[in-house]
């Protein structure tokens, strides 16, 4: 697959050329479960989601690698043709640089494989929000790494429970699905106190959550 723009200049043929390769790890990977084309596509539009909003781009093939290989696993977990041994839950808010991001961070840290997480933006900003970065590092937890995703259908699809806060109406509603909604303060513009406050909030929540997800009969 080639993007519209390969004859034009170098630079977008050897991004074509990284991302051909990405997709043909992919298709090893996933061989199976999705054809050639259909994980072609998902590298693609997911390099092309991310570049809309990304501040940096020297990185861009290897976050896209990853943001497709999860969306391709959300999408054949949606589909039932892989196993959910435990729990998905997905947070959702505006811009998927700060709560969300925190709450995702916190949860699978304190879940440690009882629960897997995921995040999501309704319309993703640029960057994780320096503030929540150095408030995660004080509690041991690095999301330096961290990007921006755009919310998607698979992996809407795929959560179990999803958790939104502050996306309002932007945020879909599927039928079947359990949404809670957290209250949390914006970290956007915050100070660091601000944000530890934030972060502790949400740690509470996330405690909270693990017991209810990861007790004996509780239902999914």
């Amino acid at each position: 697959m080639t993007s519209p723009q390969q004859h034009q200049r170098p630079d977008l043929l050897d991004t074509d050329a990284v991302l051909e390769r990405v997709a043909a790890r992919l298709a090893d990977k996933f061989a199976g479960t999705f054809n050639t084309e259909t994980v072609q596509r998902y590298v693609f539009e997911s390099y092309v989601a991310l570049y809309r909003t990304a501040s940096v781009r020297h990185h861009l093939t290897a976050l896209a690698e990853n943001f497709a290989a999860d969306r391709l696993i959300a999408l054949a977990q949606a589909r039932g043709e892989l196993a959910k041994p435990v729990p998905e839950v997905l947070f959702l808010c505006v811009a998927n640089t700060g709560r969300s991001q925190m709450a995702a961070a916190l949860l699978a840290h304190r879940a440690a494989g009882r629960v897997h997480v995921r995040s999501a933006g309704s319309l993703p900003g640029h960057d994780v929000e320096p503030p929540a970065v150095e408030a995660m590092r004080e509690v041991g937890i690095d999301i330096a790494e961290a990007y921006p995703k755009p919310l998607t259908d698979d992996v809407l699809r795929a959560a179990d429970v999803i958790i939104t806060m502050g996306c309002g109406d932007a945020c879909p509603v599927l039928p079947g699905k359990r949404y809670l909604d957290w209250p949390i303060a914006d970290p956007a513009g915050a100070t660091l106190s601000a944000v530890r406050a934030i972060r502790d909030d949400i740690d509470a929540r996330v405690q909270l959550l693990i017991t209810e997800l990861t007790t004996e009969g509780t239902t999914r």
